[in-house]
C-alpha cells in the first residue's frame, strides 16, 4: 500500500513538472530546437514504447502472443458490448498475431525484434512479407494499444500534461473531440483514427488505413480508435459517429498521459 501510494504520488509530481514546462506551448519550442523536421527517428520510435504489455510481446517460445486484457469483456458496457469485445480481442486481434508469427517464421533475421523495430523498419524488410508485416504487425501494435487504453472506470477528461497540450494544439478539448471523431468518420473503409505527437512536439490527429500505424510514419501514436466494422457493428449498425461519441466514456486518460510524457522526455533528451 505504501508503496502503491507513492507511485502515484510520484506520477503526480512528473505530471506537474510536465504541466509547468508545457506552459505557453514552451515544450513545442524545446522540442523544435532539437529537432529540425516532425518525423521523429526510428532509433528514437524504437526506444519509445507506447505498448504497456512490452514492445515484443513475446512468450517464451519467441513467438508474439495476445495479451490479456485488463477488465472483463463485459466491463465496457453498455459502450462496447461483451459479445464484441469477446470476437474482437479473442478472433480479430488473435489472427493478426497468429498470421504475424507465421510470417516470421519464414524468415530468421526477423525474430526477435520488437513490433517498434518492424513497425519502422517496413522498408528493409523482405519485399516478399513486407505487406503482411504491415497488417499484421500493426494490427498487434493497434490492438494493444487500442485495449490498453480504456477502462470501465475513465476519468472522463484528460489532466495533467496531456491536457495542457491538447489545450495548446486545438484551443480546447471541446475542439479536440470534434476533429478526431471527424477522422475517424472520414476514414473511408476500414481504419483508425489517432491522436499522434510528431518530431517537432505537435499533437496531431490524423487517420490510418486497415491496419497502418503511424510508427511506420514517423509519428509517436499516443490514442487510436478502432473503426473497423468489427470494433462497432453488433451494437451500432452503420452508425460509426456514435460509437465514436460513445468511445469517449471509456477512455483511460492516465494511459494517454503516461505514453505523452515518456514522448516528451525522450524528444527532449
Amino acid at each position: 500500500m505504501v508503496i502503491s501510494s507513492f507511485k502515484r504520488f510520484a506520477r503526480l509530481l512528473v505530471s506537474v513538472a510536465l504541466v509547468t514546462v508545457l506552459a505557453g506551448s514552451s515544450l513545442q519550442k524545446a522540442i523544435a530546437a532539437h529537432h529540425a523536421s516532425s518525423p521523429i527517428s526510428s532509433q528514437k520510435l524504437e526506444m519509445l514504447s507506447p505498448l504497456q504489455e512490452g514492445t515484443v510481446a513475446q512468450a517464451p517460445s519467441g513467438e508474439f502472443v495476445v495479451p490479456p486484457l485488463k477488465y472483463a469483456y463485459e466491463a465496457l458496457e453498455p459502450y462496447i458490448d461483451a459479445q464484441t469485445m469477446t470476437i474482437h480481442h479473442d478472433k480479430h486481434h488473435a489472427g493478426y498475431v497468429r498470421n504475424l508469427n507465421a510470417a516470421i517464421a519464414d524468415y530468421p533475421e526477423l525474430e526477435g525484434q520488437s513490433l517498434e523495430t518492424l513497425l519502422t523498419h517496413l522498408d528493409s524488410a523482405p519485399e516478399a512479407v513486407r505487406t503482411t508485416l504491415r497488417n499484421n504487425a500493426g494490427g498487434h501494435a493497434n490492438h494493444i494499444m487500442f485495449w490498453e487504453a480504456m477502462t470501465p472506470s475513465s476519468q472522463g477528461v484528460p489532466s495533467g500534461a496531456i491536457a495542457q497540450a491538447i489545450n495548446d494544439s486545438f484551443g480546447d478539448f471541446a475542439t479536440f473531440q470534434t476533429a478526431f471523431n471527424t477522422a475517424g468518420k472520414k476514414r473511408f473503409g476500414s481504419g483508425w483514427a489517432w491522436l499522434v505527437l510528431n518530431g517537432a512536439g505537435e499533437l496531431e490527429v490524423t487517420s490510418t488505413g486497415n491496419q497502418d500505424n503511424p510508427l511506420s510514419m514517423g509519428l509517436y501514436p499516443l490514442m487510436g480508435n478502432d473503426v473497423w466494422e468489427h470494433a462497432y457493428y453488433l451494437n451500432y449498425q452503420n452508425r460509426r459517429g456514435d460509437y465514436l461519441d460513445a468511445w469517449w466514456n471509456i477512455i483511460d486518460w492516465d494511459v494517454v498521459n503516461s505514453r505523452y510524457e515518456q514522448a516528451v522526455r525522450a524528444l527532449l533528451s
